[in-house]
């Protein structure tokens, strides 16, 4: 199945509420449990996490490990609204700056994050490539990265197979965005060709469920002091 792009920025109040209102909760604690650990117990650790959407992953993150600061950006402001709302509602804000931001030109500078995340935020981009040029280039040396994301299916059907087994109990609007999802999503050849390109060898990708590729590296600091 060819790549379809959808969107790039969901930026209506219904786009935040129906995307805030699917039932992500398995993938991401496991996405924000595997991040954490890629880092190895680095002490005072700064995160940045782009594509954060209305901010799931940053409560988990936040909540697991007391010791990380972190910024999460998003194109969306209507995503940033309910993020923003979030983090003040769980007493995390003053842990984690929010900004709007594109992901393919972060005003960021270089080598200036121990951990950089991105979940499901990838087939967002019509030109993933620069979004992991970016993500080389705000990472520090030896720093932590994990970038997770649908795969591609090879059919029309077989997306549609997905939908009403993930998603069968959503509204008709819901299953509609993801089922636009999966057909602008990657394939896992494509992604690894992506990272090489940007510098990333070092970045293990591969497929790690039915329908999620993972690419990542866990860090390696030199001398490093780790929490007790």
């Amino acid at each position: 199945m060819l790549r379809v792009l959808e969107p790039e920025v969901m930026d209506t109040a219904e786009d935040a509420a129906d995307y805030d209102a699917m039932d992500f909760a398995a993938a991401n604690g496991l996405f924000a449990r595997d991040a954490i650990a890629l880092l190895g117990g680095r002490v005072g650790a700064r995160v940045l996490d782009i594509g954060v959407g209305t901010g799931q992953i940053p409560e988990l993150m936040l909540v697991e490990c007391m010791n990380l600061e972190m910024v999460a950006v998003d194109l969306a402001e209507a995503m940033l609204v309910v993020a923003r709302a979030r983090l003040v509602a769980a007493g995390l804000s003053s842990r984690c700056r929010i900004e709007k931001m594109d992901a393919k030109a972060l005003d960021l500078p270089d080598a200036s994050f121990d951990l950089v995340a991105c979940n499901s935020m990838i087939h967002h981009i019509p030109d993933p490539a620069a979004a992991f040029r970016e993500i080389a280039r705000v990472v520090k040396p030896g720093g932590a990265i994990i970038v997770r994301d649908l795969i591609r299916p090879p059919t029309l059907e077989d997306a549609e197979r997905i939908v009403e087994r993930v998603a069968g109990g959503d509204n008709p609007r819901q299953k509609g965005l993801f089922f636009d999802s999966l057909r602008a999503a990657l394939e896992v050849d494509e992604v690894a060709a992506m990272v090489r390109a940007a510098g990333l060898s070092d970045l293990r990708v591969e497929r790690c469920s039915d329908r999620h590729w993972t690419a990542e590296r866990a860090a390696h600091w030199q001398g490093a002091r780790k929490t007790p």
